[in-house]
């Protein structure tokens, strides 16, 4: 019974997502739970797996079309599906036409079902639909085509092919290297077969969606690979599936070819039009794209980032030995980074944009001088190389600025600032970050005594933890507090959710929140981990502001902000001498808040809360501190 592929709901208050890229195409075989396709949403790039074991008989969503939750995608059919059914009516039509004399070109083309019955024929209209997945024999088959590799990703480089036209790919070998704005990887093969063309060479750059080549099971084409000129004339002839063989004279100077090897790879011209033989491209490459790398194309798939020798690489210049994308090199550059002293993490130790990344930051790290420095994070690291360029908007930021303006045209919102006295914590902080660190594995920085204040008062102050709908005239006041951290990314900001933090010691919320951020920042964060928060904490303090007014999380009532902690003379009440001047540590807290259900007295409240448990420090106990 056929199954319905449908886009899930990835994330509270997600609504639709953009399929990326598809890993299975028509025709193929799927396992229960076997990776399908990618979705991006404004809240998390994903994969969605199978939801039942079939052949993918129909898929209705092309890659880059955003579709709604709940749309269907794909549709999968029983082991007998649609797909395989097409294949065996192929080969059968196939069986039935050897009865009859025919040229030598429909010999070919119709003793070759199976791969190991490919010939180097003159097929000028090759009858395999692309869908078949170059089932059929001939010039045609299954499309290698530019896949969007994250959010606003229009086009793409081929920076190196690691196989070349007329080498046998197996489905998911690596098959080239593409290099993109946001990230270098390796794109697999879609199917089993012949890599039949390539229209695309290295250092080019095309558009998402467009044919990069065409795996197949008939002859390899194209002219790249060198053609000896003996084998031009040559005639497999139908072997042992065809017992009545009719060639009337089959030159057969090879009686079998090897099982490994069922397209010959030297790939001639067979065709009388001019780059027939590139398949739908019509046309020929100005330098074979498959000249320079044959090299590593022969080695196989064990080492697709091996140095290629021959110096065509254009990051062999940099002294590491290994092939670097432009991307990496121009990354390089920006950063200062020496790409020779860099250990990459790629395959066969290909170094990668993150690899140039961490490296720039060790770099940028300061001396461990001041207690309150830190190493700043790719993000927060200006970006110079725009400067004088107009580019199209990230997904990501495009999403960020229509929530944050709708934000502001939903809610009646305004802000609320108090002045925190938090010098207690700092001495308690002093007294117990070692062993905190040594104990719980995480720094103990000022945040998680900011959280647990904040978790707690809103238990107290139910109006704060609470969601409108003014449409159904509803409020809703929830019984969990799940705070949601605002983490600064390379991609922009994300909020990802702690839930049940009220149920958290200081250690537990500490632990949490930088397990959150690293896994944000890395993009390894789960869908269900960005969504259903209650209230957000954003600690601009980070970045050295003293206090800003931030913008509500819809569809939270409110948002606190920290801002940085300095040090300062304040007039303080002492029990002997009175009024003194005294150097504190402080802080403000900024709360926005709605005022459709929170009222200025209702905000007044929770910060007066919050600020009496931060400066009372009563935080000894969960320290360990006498």
């Amino acid at each position: 019974m056929p199954t319905s592929v449908t886009m899930p709901a990835l994330g509270e208050s997600v609504t639709e997502g953009t399929v990326t890229r598809w890993l299975k195409q028509e025709g193929e075989q799927v396992e229960v739970d076997e990776p399908l396709l990618e979705v991006s949403t404004d809240k998390v790039d994903t994969e969605i797996p199978s939801p039942a074991a079939g052949v993918l008989s129909k898929i209705l969503v092309a890659e880059d079309e955003t579709v709604e939750v709940g749309a269907e995608l794909a549709v999968i059919g029983g082991d007998d599906g649609a797909g395989a059914d097409d294949g065996g009516g192929d080969a059968a039509s196939a069986e039935d036409a050897d009865t009859t004399p025919q040229t030598p070109a429909q010999q070919v083309e119709d003793a070759a079902p199976e791969p190991s019955d490919d010939a180097p024929a003159e097929q000028p209209a090759p009858p395999a639909p692309a869908s078949d997945g170059g089932t059929s024999g001939g010039g045609e088959g299954t499309s290698v085509t530019m896949p969007a590799l994250g959010e606003s990703v229009t086009e793409g480089t081929v920076t190196r092919w690691l196989k070349a036209v007329g080498d046998e790919v197996t489905a998911d070998e690596p098959l080239l290297e593409v290099s993109t704005d946001k990230v270098d990887t390796e794109i697999p093969a879609p199917v089993s077969g012949t890599l039949l063309s390539i229209s695309v060479n290295e250092d080019e750059t095309v558009d998402v969606g467009a044919v990069l080549a065409v795996i197949g099971t008939g002859s390899a084409g194209g002219g790249a690979a060198p053609a000896p000129a003996q084998e031009a004339p040559k005639q497999e002839a139908p072997k042992q599936e065809h017992p009545a063989p009719k060639q009337e004279a089959p030159k057969q100077e090879q009686p079998a070819p090897k099982q490994e090897q069922p397209a010959p790879k030297p790939a001639q011209p067979q065709s009388a039009q001019p780059g027939g033989d590139y398949g739908a491209s019509g046309a020929l490459p100005a330098k074979s794209p498959t000249s320079a790398p044959s090299p590593a194309a022969a080695v196989g798939p064990q080492t697709p980032s091996a140095p290629s020798g021959d110096g065509s690489g254009d990051g062999s210049g940099d002294g590491s030995g290994a092939y670097v994308t432009p991307l990496v090199r121009r990354l390089a550059a920006d950063r200062g980074v020496d790409l020779s002293s860099v250990a990459g993490s790629g395959v066969g130790g290909r170094i990668r944009k993150q690899d140039v990344l961490a490296a720039a930051e060790k770099a940028a790290a300061p001396a461990p001088a001041g207690p309150a420095t830190r190493a700043p994070s790719p993000a927060a690291m200006p970006d110079t190389s725009v400067r004088g360029r107009t580019e199209k908007l990230s997904r990501l930021r495009a999403v960020i600025a229509r929530r944050m303006v709708e934000s502001l045209q939903v809610s009646a919102q305004l802000t609320t600032v108090v002045e925190v006295d938090v010098t207690r914590i700092a001495q308690l902080r002093q007294k117990a970050k070692a062993e905190f660190q040594a104990r719980e594995g995480v720094k103990l920085s000022f945040l998680p005594f900011f959280a647990k204040a904040a978790v707690e008062a809103l238990k107290a102050h139910p109006s704060v933890n609470s969601s409108i709908d003014q449409e159904a005239g509803t409020v809703t006041y929830h019984d969990t507090e799940n705070l949601g951290i605002a983490v600064d990314t390379e991609r922009g900001l994300l909020v990802p959710v702690i839930h049940d933090a009220g149920d958290l010691s200081l250690g537990g919320i500490a632990r949490k929140i930088a397990d959150l951020a690293e896994r944000t920042r890395t993009n390894k964060v789960t869908p269900d981990e960005l969504g259903g928060g209650t209230f957000t904490l954003t600690n601009t303090g980070s970045r050295g502001a003293l206090f800003d007014t931030p913008i509500i999380n819809q569809p939270q009532v409110a948002i606190l902000g920290t801002g940085a902690v300095v040090k300062r003379p304040v007039v303080v009440q002492d029990a002997e001498l009175g009024e003194v001047i005294a150097v504190r540590s402080m802080v403000y807290l900024a709360i926005t808040y709605d005022h459709r259900i929170v009222d200025g007295a209702d905000a007044a409240r929770f910060l007066a809360t919050v600020k009496d448990r931060l400066e009372a420090g009563q935080f000894h106990g969960e320290l360990g501190l006498a």
